[in-house]
């Protein structure tokens, strides 16, 4: 049996995920990703100039702060950030489900950005990715909306909509870019960075 080539190359490394999230949880294991899901409860507030990509890369930075100086050799912690970038607005998660509503009419009939950050952390070095994915959605009725916020409860993401759930699969006219990186991580740019930082 020939083994994972990035699971090979990460047998001497302790990977650390400083992330709740299950789905960038399944997306690291689908690449061949064993790791560690340390808590990192952080306040995501970053300085108000910032814009689209830069806003996710303070906030994938930031996350990694608390837990950076506890890093040990061969310890590489991986922490993440998604926007949802729209019409010059990040459209964060929703704190109920009348702000999910009002942001899905937002993205109905129309294009928005998804941009994932993801920084790699380990006690010498800190190196940050971003990709971003276009998204079109078709014009959503209210009865879609009322029903997609009320039965999937998408407070936990930006944007109020998993493209992986029920929304995702009748909403989305096209999309330009990576499908995992709406998802919650760029899983091409993930496996790339860290054959580069452990080859």
């Amino acid at each position: 049996m020939i083994d994972n080539p990035l699971s090979k190359r990460l047998e001497s490394f302790r990977v650390l995920l400083g992330s709740g999230s299950p789905r960038r949880q399944e997306l690291l294991r689908d690449i061949g990703v064993s790791f560690e899901q340390v808590q990192n409860k952080v306040e995501e507030n970053y300085p108000q100039h910032l814009k689209a990509g830069d806003i996710s890369d303070y906030l994938a930075r930031l996350k990694s702060t608390n837990l950076r100086q506890n890093l040990r050799k061969n310890e590489i912690l991986i922490t993440a950030d998604t926007v949802v970038w729209h019409k010059g607005v990040s459209l964060a998660k929703p704190a109920d489900a009348a702000e999910a509503s009002e942001m899905l009419r937002q993205l109905s009939y129309g294009w928005h950005e998804v941009i994932t950050s993801v920084c790699f952390t380990t006690p010498e070095k800190q190196k940050i990715i971003n990709c971003t994915t276009e998204v079109l959605f078709r014009k959503l009725d209210e009865e879609e909306i009322q029903y997609y916020t009320t039965t999937f409860k998408p407070f936990d993401k930006a944007g109020a909509y998993g493209i992986q759930e029920w929304l995702g699969n009748i909403a989305i006219e096209e999309i330009r870019g990576s499908y995992s990186n709406v998802v919650g991580l760029p899983t091409h740019l993930v496996y790339k960075t860290l054959m580069d930082m452990v080859s």
